[in-house]
């Protein structure tokens, strides 16, 4: 299992908070930031996901293709905020 997803289990995500939480990512990125502090996840926690996400950016990916979402829609988004 992907460890981004793992730690939100561990911390008694649902898997359709999980769904949730990757579809915002793919259409508004900016919100899915504000669904990640409604999840309750401690924050020394929160901050080893974020760490382990800005080693190895891939993970997003790998969540992402193992939710079955379609991570071009995360690329638009990324370039979107970029512009």
């Amino acid at each position: 299992m992907n460890p981004i997803l793992a730690i939100l289990k561990e911390h008694n995500v649902s898997d359709a908070q999980i769904n949730e939480l990757f579809q915002a990512m793919t259409d508004n990125p900016m919100m899915a930031m504000g669904m990640i502090g409604q999840l309750g996840i401690q924050p020394e926690k929160l901050q080893q996901l974020m760490a382990l996400v800005m080693q190895n950016p891939a993970l997003i990916k790998e969540a992402v293709d193992e939710l079955g979402l379609d991570f071009s829609k995360v690329e638009a988004a990324k370039a979107q905020l970029q512009n």
